[in-house]
């Protein structure tokens, strides 16, 4: 199970170094888990218990919309971290769905563990921060996407950003996260 802390460690010692403290507290805090492709592991309506990060594989934040169709919010693959970031951290109700689409290879903390670390750890504020600030630039730039390029230009974005999940994800997420139907989707590949 190393493996699953070497990919965590790498991703958070690009933004500052880990003590070896810090290392051992992430050990015992973050627990690794394996869930089967196609699982969703957070349901809207319920509050979420942990906070993810996604060694390997590939995962999705949906809700529904009036309809009842698929909206698809957040879309990524491993090192990263993942999760209704707003439900987990204030312990409210989630309306978003955490959807495993592949198999995954995670490590996952409860809201307690993040409190019991954040008074124990050197570096967790800080690391905690910086991801936030990533996270919050990312949606800023996606919004600002869906404003002002057109289908077809966030599309050639999304292929040259990310073509691991245009290789590895079903077209359907990848339309419904770039706001345009999977026809149109499957035009612009053409």
């Amino acid at each position: 199970m190393e493996h699953y802390y070497l990919g965590f460690f790498h991703y958070i010692e690009e933004i500052l170094t880990l003590p070896e403290s810090d290392k051992a507290s992430i050990r015992r805090s973050f627990k690794p888990v394996f869930v089967s492709r196609d699982t969703i592991i957070d349901r809207a309506g319920q509050i979420p218990e942990f906070h993810n990060f996604i060694v390997s594989g590939y995962m999705r934040n949906f809700h529904m919309d009036k309809e009842g169709n698929e909206i698809t919010t957040d879309l990524n693959n491993g090192p990263r971290f993942f999760t209704s970031y707003t439900g987990f951290m204030n312990r409210t109700v989630s309306g978003e769905n955490l959807h495993c689409i592949t198999d995954c290879e995670l490590l996952r903390i409860s809201r307690d563990d993040v409190d019991e670390g954040a008074k124990n750890s050197i570096t967790q504020k800080d690391y905690t921060i910086r991801i936030l600030q990533r996270h919050l630039q990312e949606d800023k730039n996606r919004i600002n996407d869906m404003a002002t390029l057109t289908a077809e230009e966030r599309y050639l974005k999304f292929l040259k950003e990310k073509p691991n999940i245009v290789r590895n994800v079903p077209l359907r997420y990848i339309a419904s996260y770039l706001g345009i139907t999977q026809r149109h989707l499957s035009r612009l590949r053409g």
